[in-house]
């Protein structure tokens, strides 16, 4: 069973970075063709996705948000990171940490693994 789990501060400042990481159980951010993403709810509004890790290495962003996020990972800890910079009171939301694969020819997107969400709101 793969257990995600987000941590970080629940409160930023305006202007400053926020940054969370999520550690990941029972199942390596390396295996093949899965995909670590970050997806965040504001509050009253919908799902947004941020962007993925894939387990390559490589990295994809919302183009929404693209010139303010930064995904790493360190694969020591079996950890991935979210940066998103400049923030505003905009990006208060729950933050959820989830394993995303495709599927099919048209490689849709499923999710089938969350973290429980963690709270952050920017505000000074």
């Amino acid at each position: 069973q793969v257990q995600l789990q987000e941590s970080g501060p629940g409160l930023v400042k305006p202007s400053q970075t926020l940054s969370l990481t999520c550690t990941v159980s029972g199942g390596s951010i390396t295996t093949n063709y899965y995909y670590w993403s970050w997806i965040r709810q504001p509050p009253g509004k919908g799902l947004e996705w941020i962007g993925y890790i894939a387990y390559s290495g490589s990295t994809y962003y919302s183009p929404s948000l693209k010139s303010r996020t930064s995904i790493s990972r360190d694969t020591s800890k079996n950890q991935f990171t979210l940066q998103l910079s400049s923030v505003t009171p905009e990006d208060t939301a729950v933050y959820y940490c989830a394993r995303e694969w495709l599927e099919g020819p048209v490689a849709t997107p499923r999710y089938d693994y969350w973290g429980q969400g963690t709270q952050v709101t920017v505000s000074s």
